[in-house]
């Protein structure tokens, strides 16, 4: 898809308000303010909105394929509510124990969204809250991008942060960059 815009997003500490206990209901998905409007202004530039999230409360047992299904659903119809869509949603189910190669800070779904759009990660935006998000978007070449929601006042902190990430203080900030 030659001149394709993408973007891939985080969801948890981006999208919407992250938890130390998981997100393990739709209930419990609540965006952080302006993340939604920020997706559709990516969209109103000609973005592809992709996300990408670790997920190992399936592989811990928390909740089910259902219950992440209906969390995504929320997620897409409030997305949606203001103007905006998501294309894809690419999750990791497994836990570090799995050595899966698709959890981050592996670039599997990273690789597996390029192979979908068959198109090259590189300078594609990848915008995420914690290192892990940072490291796999290097591992493929994108651009890494710091939001300081979430975990990401902490990563903000790490010596370990690529030293080419771009920081902002939410996804809406992250955005308006991107957008001007």
């Amino acid at each position: 898809m030659p001149g394709t815009k993408l973007i891939i997003l985080d969801r948890d500490g981006v999208i919407n308000h992250d938890s130390d206990l998981y997100i393990k209901s739709p209930d419990e998905w609540i965006p952080i303010p302006g993340s939604l409007e920020a997706i559709a202004r990516l969209n109103q530039w000609g973005y592809r909105v992709v996300v990408c999230t670790n997920q190992s409360g399936i592989g811990r047992g928390l909740f089910g394929m259902d219950t992440l299904n209906a969390i995504h659903d929320k997620m897409i119809k409030s997305v949606a509510h203001v103007g905006g869509s998501i294309d894809a949603v690419f999750f990791c189910p497994h836990t570090n124990a799995d050595a899966c190669d698709c959890r981050k800070p592996k670039p599997g779904m990273l690789k597996e969204i390029a192979a979908r759009y068959n198109l090259s990660l590189t300078g594609v935006p990848v915008v995420g809250d914690s290192l892990r998000d940072l490291e796999s978007a290097v591992a493929v070449g994108a651009q890494p991008i710091l939001v300081l929601t979430g975990k990401g006042k902490k990563t903000e902190k790490d010596p370990a942060l690529p030293s080419h990430s771009f920081v902002f203080a939410d996804l809406a900030s992250a955005v308006a960059h991107l957008t001007t």
